[in-house]
């Protein structure tokens, strides 16, 4: 039977403006890919992230449309094609597994998808005024994060350490895990001095502490730092394996932190999981702020990989507009509710 495919674009609308290191968003881009022959369909996202994704080029949505005239080469072959276009590997991966699953969403079976078991993941603290950051941080607590991972580098770095301070005053290091996310907003000169300056505060990790792409200063600094160092932005556009083994040998980091949109899907990940293994550098999977379709099948992905840390999973309730689903967070960690159910309401265009 002739397998077909569409697209389609979605604008995902923030509640509020989201603040980050690539400026204010209020809305969010996106693609559905649906793939479908006369009896079932399956759907998959192409989570494009305007300003970071490697892939976000002039020629996307006509790549996205190759995808969709050639659906018929099928899946590994249309991988091999697409190794420039991250966002839309997972996209096809995701769409495949959906069509071939006897629940289109419900991808990785295993006890997390029924619903017995949930994913610990880290409350986000956007960017912002001091006092707006502040009050992110309480009701995060107050809602039972016991991982609370901030963005710094976009207000007065002093500002930043105070509210540092405010929450290791308030809550301790067996109370609260801290992550730090600098999206590379520190100089080489100056990283080391303020990693020991964040090092009092008994901080989990950092992110990303200068730009990507400066590996023998990264490799400098991991050696040096008085606490872990995860690279994020670092694997973004990294295809070749060759090239990714050399980057964890050369650079050494404590931590990588896998975006399977950005970094070529769950084949992406799989490979970089095994490259971590092999040289002793812990990992843990974060969401790319991709719409409910995308995080299910991210969240599904990573229960399976059996990770004891706390995983950078979105709620999926940023959006105004996000498809309704069975995902719901819980004292800090997401669950898959089977009392509720999916609305995706979008229909093949032929």
């Amino acid at each position: 039977m002739k397998l077909e495919a569409s697209y389609q674009k979605y604008i995902l609308h923030f509640k509020q403006p989201a603040g980050t290191s690539r400026g204010i968003l209020k809305t969010k881009e996106t693609f559905f890919l649906q793939i479908y022959d006369k009896n079932k369909s399956g759907v998959g996202e192409c989570g494009i992230f305007k300003g970071l994704s490697i892939d976000d080029r002039p020629d996307y949505e006509k790549k996205l449309q190759w995808v969709c005239d050639n659906i018929e080469l099928g899946e590994k072959q249309l991988l091999n094609e697409l190794i420039e276009f991250p966002s839309i590997q997972i996209g096809v991966e995701i769409a495949f597994k959906s069509f071939y699953s006897k629940d289109k969403f419900k991808i990785f079976p295993s006890s997390f998808s029924t619903g017995k078991a949930s994913i610990p993941i880290n409350g986000l603290i956007w960017m912002g005024e001091k006092s707006f950051m502040l009050k992110q941080i309480i009701q995060k607590v107050n809602s039972g994060f016991t991982c609370i991972k901030m963005k710094i580098g976009a207000i007065d770095f002093n500002s930043e350490i105070e509210l540092l301070r405010f929450i290791r005053k308030e809550f301790s290091l067996n109370e609260i895990e801290l992550r730090v996310d600098a999206n590379g907003a520190f100089t080489p000169t100056e990283a080391l001095e303020k990693l020991k300056i964040l090092s009092e505060f008994d901080i989990h990790s950092i992110e990303q502490p200068i730009k990507q792409g400066q590996w023998q200063e990264m490799a400098k600094l991991c050696e040096q730092t008085p606490l872990p160092i995860a690279l994020d932005e670092e694997l973004i556009g990294v295809f070749d394996d060759t090239k990714k083994q050399a980057l964890l040998k050369t650079i050494a980091p404590q931590y990588i932190i896998l975006k399977p949109t950005l970094i070529g899907g769950f084949t992406g990940s799989d490979t970089w999981i095994q490259l971590a293994k092999k040289h002793q550098t812990g990992w843990w999977i974060t969401s790319a702020l991709e719409s409910n379709i995308g995080l299910n099948a991210i969240a599904q992905y990573t229960f399976t990989k059996n990770s004891i840390l706390p995983q950078g999973l979105g709620t999926g309730s940023l959006f105004t507009n996000n498809i309704p689903s069975p995902l719901d967070v819980t004292n800090g960690s997401l669950f898959y509710d089977n009392n509720k159910h999916w609305e995706f309401r979008l229909k093949p265009v032929k």
